[in-house]
């Protein structure tokens, strides 16, 4: 009842004399000045919409969902997608002195060795795409996707790499790509956040400044759920206030931000309403959906998920959950790729093999599943880490545990659905992987194209802050179109 009767006494104060008085002698002052200077027009503003839901896109969208699967720490491209018979031939060779002359590394000094694949790769489906026997489950759906196997990166130490790749810049404070997203197309779900977040074995290196709204507002930052007991951390009800009371505790708080709002013009404000208003009805739609138990037997096994368990499996059937329920990015990310070989299960050996035993099957499962149910044509989803990995071994610790360092100048990420080429791989790295030769493309590429497939320019999709237009891909990027169908 106490904050029910403090929501009264807010709402009140609003309605007297003393308050007026108070409030409002300065704001005559700035009436009469904002007349003298012909701003009057500012002062005539209504209440913009407290939560945009869909909005037109700026050409017609080949996507509507996207789904993106980050791997943080980066997952080594050479024993995954990038087959290099050569590198194994220069297995434990010193690494030649070209390689090394004029590069920056994160850990690698001196003359390091090189390191061959540490697996076995064949060619599978109908696109002879290579993967290795790290991912059985996923050389069933390789038709499926599009390689990038050129992709390069200005960082090469985790968070910066992140931020450049989750919000277009190495610095922090810059909006996530799931915010630009909502920004330029709001919501298709009223009762659902229009950017859910989910993490497996832990948060990434960036942590949650990678989905946050930097200088947009704070309707569009990434709504964090968690697959384990409450799916929204502080969404459920205080002990001894049920539904209704809650319910007209939002009523009347919104009114009191309706009214500061109309008094301070604050747009902060505005998002403040929203967040109210979805976080009640969040404490009904997001049990419901969350909830994998509903899913039948045979898509369980499908996902390999553990009901209760906190796991990419489950985070990948959440996924699907949440598109289908209108929800358009959902953000994954899953810790655990940092293969350096610092210690035993810490490389590209049992170390790898373990991190992909993790994904393979439930990634493997969600383009499966998506495609069943027709949704993989307008849902795009994403797979990669934040740089690559290596040719040459790392070996920090003098001891023998075959790991590779941080790599920006060449690794593999794939796109599949949403108007993505299925069974199609696009550029292409030097005889050992080490740099790109031909069809290159940055992360602003990616981002730009990213955007395109949801029908938006990136060019066009621009934000004012501090006197200027920012955008995702600030002033590079373009879309990679060869990919495209």
């Amino acid at each position: 009842m106490d904050i029910l009767n403090e929501a009264h006494f807010r709402q009140a104060e609003y309605n007297t004399r003393r308050h007026f008085l108070k409030k409002c002698i300065s704001g005559m002052g700035a009436l009469t000045l904002g007349s003298v200077l012909g701003g009057g027009n500012l002062l005539a503003n209504t209440m913009q919409p407290k939560r945009s839901y869909s909005k037109i896109p700026h050409f017609a969208p080949r996507a509507k969902h996207v789904i993106y699967l980050h791997m943080a720490g980066a997952p080594s491209q050479l024993e995954l997608f990038d087959y290099k018979p050569e590198l194994q031939k220069m297995d434990g060779q010193a690494c030649p002195p070209s390689l090394l002359e004029g590069k920056r590394f994160a850990f690698i000094r001196g003359v390091p060795q090189m390191l061959g694949p540490q697996v076995n790769f064949k060619q599978y489906g109908e696109s002879r795409s290579w993967v290795s026997d790290n991912l059985p489950h996923f050389t069933k759906v390789v038709d499926e996707v599009a390689f990038l196997k050129a992709v390069q990166t200005d960082e090469f130490n985790h968070a910066p790499a992140q931020f450049l790749m989750q919000t277009g810049s190495a610095r922090t404070g810059r909006p996530s790509l799931g915010g630009w997203v909502t920004y330029g197309l709001g919501s298709p779900n009223k009762d659902l956040p229009g950017f859910v977040v989910l993490l497996s074995s832990g948060g990434p290196t960036g942590g949650k400044r990678l989905w946050g709204s930097g200088f947009l507002p704070t309707v569009h930052q990434g709504v964090q759920c968690q697959a384990t007991g409450t799916p929204v951390q502080n969404l459920t009800n205080p002990k001894g206030i049920d539904s209704e009371m809650r319910k007209k505790s939002v009523e009347i708080i919104n009114k009191i931000n309706e009214q500061e709002y109309q008094e301070v013009k604050d747009p902060e404000i505005l998002t403040r309403i929203s967040q109210y208003e979805l976080a009640f009805k969040m404490q009904t739609s997001v049990p419901e959906v969350m909830n994998i138990e509903k899913e039948p037997d045979y898509i369980k096994e499908m996902y390999g998920v553990t009901p209760g368990k906190n796991s990419f499996a489950n985070n990948c059937l959440l996924a699907r959950r949440l598109v289908e329920n209108g929800v358009r990015f959902v953000q994954l990310y899953d810790k655990g790729w940092d293969m350096h070989g610092t210690g035993p299960g810490n490389g590209v050996g049992d170390g790898l093999k373990n991190k992909c035993k993790q994904i393979d099957q439930p990634m493997s499962a969600l383009l499966l599943d998506l495609k069943q149910r027709g949704m993989l044509e307008d849902t795009l989803v994403i797979w990669g880490g934040e740089f690559g990995r290596t040719p040459m071994m790392e070996a920090r610790t003098g001891e023998n545990f075959l790991g590779r360092d941080h790599h920006n100048e060449a690794f593999t990420m794939w796109m599949a659905g949403g108007g993505v080429k299925p069974g199609f791989t696009y550029g292409e790295t030097d005889e050992i992987g080490y740099s790109a030769i031909n069809g290159k493309v940055h992360v602003h590429d990616i981002q730009a194209t990213i955007l395109n497939q949801l029908g938006l320019d990136h060019e066009r999709l621009t934000y004012r802050f501090q006197g200027r237009d920012f955008r995702l891909t600030d002033v590079h990027g373009n879309v990679i179109k060869d990919i495209l169908t």
